[in-house]
Parts: C-alpha cells; structure tokens; sequence
C-alpha cells in the first residue's frame, strides 16, 4: 500500500500553487533543494511525474492535474485532523472587492472552511479603495482587489478585462449621449469607463447610479451601457464596444494583500489564493469583439 508524506504533498501543491520551486521554498520556509527532493521522493513513491519544469515555466504533468484535487484533500484533512486538538478559533478578517466578487465566493470560503475549521472567517464585501484603506489601518487580515493604479505591492491572483457590455435589444440613436450605467462614484472601474468615453470624445449621462444589482437590471432591461469585468457580466448581456464605437478599457490585475504571518493562516491563506486562480481563469486574449460574447465562469462546489 502506498502511503503519503505530508511533506512532500504539501511541497507539490505549494509549487502547482506557486508556479515557482522559489517562491513555493520561501512560502514554507525551506530552500529550493529541499522542496526538489521532498517532491522527487512524491513522485517516485507514486511512479508518475507530477510537474513539468521548463527555464521559463513550471505547470502540472497531465498526471498531476488529476492528483492535485486529492492532494489538496488530503491536507485539508491532515489540517482538520490537527485543529481538532485544539478549541482556540482564530479571526480571519478577508476583504473581496465588489468587481472581483462572484456567485463562487461561497465555494471559495467553504472551501477555506473545509480546510481549517478553526478559522472564524469575517467578510467584507466593498469597493476596492475601501478595502484597500481598511487593509492599510489593520481592519482586514487580507483583502482580493482590482489593482491600485498608485502601488505595485501584492500577490497577483490573474488578470481582470473589461468590456462594455448591453442588452442585445439596446438602441442608441445617432448624437445621443451614450445611457451609462455604473456603481458609485467611488467605483474604480467607473473611473476608468468615464475616463475612456471623455478621452474618446464619447458623449455620455450616467443614468443608474448604485448597487451592482440596480446596475445589472438596468443594463439587462436594455436601457444603459455599463462597464463589466468580461468575466462577470450579466449572462443576457453582449460586448458592443465596435457596435457603438466606446474605446477600449485598459486590462487590470486582481491582487491579493496580507498581513497574516502564523503557518496555519498562510497556509490558510495559500487555499484561499488557489482556489481563486482556478475559478478566475480568464481568456487570454484581451481583445474586444463585437461579434463575442466572453465566457462566463459557472462554478462548482469542489
């Protein structure tokens, strides 16, 4: 019977995680050549090879995609194993911007959850300046945002493009001001949408101000443009950017910012951030069409 080492699963996923033998050796505080050897021990013990390692790249092995899912279990399993000895709850305080927030964020905290039942997880659902100046004051453990056009700091999770999107009914009529639709005037994503149109020489009235749902009817109803992440649209919606001649919006970064420093929240942490790049995998090509309608990601409970 073929038996695991804790050890050496963690060292694998921390690298699959990472894409990085570097950055995975100094997450778990160890050194490149000890994290090679503990992984090389994995996969001789399992007789498959689990990553592929090239100068430039380091990706799961077709094998390795198939065991990843199971090696995550397994240490949310050996971390749950090990909570249970112990009744203290630690707070996590977690911050996710309102144009990173999707229906998979449930998934994503149940699985954080799943992973250490010891985490009292607290939320907070907000723009990602707020957040941001909540993170800075030491509110919030950790926040997932839109990338601040001021700082470079913090983990990329995945790139973040955006569109103008509308209800395929929606009529525009020669010389009129584009009917835009857009969250609060603190929204970054408006600031870049309404930059783009005064840039553009695009003329345009901001006709529904307010939260993502108003915005999301309005725009569905066939009554304004708004400005969406491709990846979080409304599903009835279209791109028309070439069908109304609207500029181009300029492609961000989803980041992650922490001040968590405990193995057990870093590890934590670590689940979370994964997680998030497997269910936020966007097209890689950043190019607007008319004539496309950009995927959506439907999630699945893991």
């Amino acid at each position: 019977m073929t038996t695991l080492d804790v050890d050496a699963v963690q060292a694998f996923v921390a690298i699959a995680d990472f894409q990085s033998f570097t950055r995975a050796a100094e997450f778990l505080g160890s050194t490149q050549g000890a994290i090679s050897v503990k992984l090389k021990r994995l996969e001789d013990r399992l007789g498959v090879r689990l990553l592929e390692r090239t100068p430039r790249q380091v990706r799961l092995s077709a094998q390795g995609a198939v065991f990843i899912e199971g090696a995550r279990e397994f240490l949310a399993a050996h971390e749950r194993a090990l909570a249970g000895l112990s009744s203290t709850r630690r707070r996590f305080g977690l911050g996710i911007a309102a144009h990173v927030a999707g229906p998979e964020v449930p998934t994503l905290l149940a699985r954080l959850y799943a992973h250490d039942p010891g985490l009292c997880i607290e939320v907070r659902l907000e723009t990602s300046r707020n957040l941001l100046g909540a993170f800075d004051r030491g509110e919030l453990d950790a926040v997932i945002i839109r990338r601040d056009e001021d700082r470079r700091d913090g983990e990329t999770l995945g790139p973040e493009h955006f569109g103008w999107f509308a209800s395929p009914g929606f009529k525009r009529a020669p010389g009129e001001p584009l009917r835009l639709a857009a969250l609060a005037p603190l929204c970054g994503v408006r600031d870049i949408a309404t930059r783009a149109l005064d840039g553009a020489g695009v003329p345009w009235v901001e006709v529904f101000v307010g939260v993502s749902t108003a915005v999301n009817a309005a725009v569905s109803a066939g009554l304004a443009v708004g400005p969406f992440s491709c990846r979080l649209a409304p599903s009835d919606t279209v791109e028309v950017s070439k069908q109304f001649g609207l500029p181009p919006l300029p492609s961000s970064e989803i980041v992650l910012h922490s001040t968590l420093t405990d193995a057990r929240s870093r590890k934590a942490l670590q689940t979370l951030a994964a997680a998030f790049r497997e269910r936020h995998a966007v097209a890689n090509e950043p190019e607007i069409s008319a004539q496309k309608t950009w995927p959506k990601i439907e999630l699945a409970a893991s």
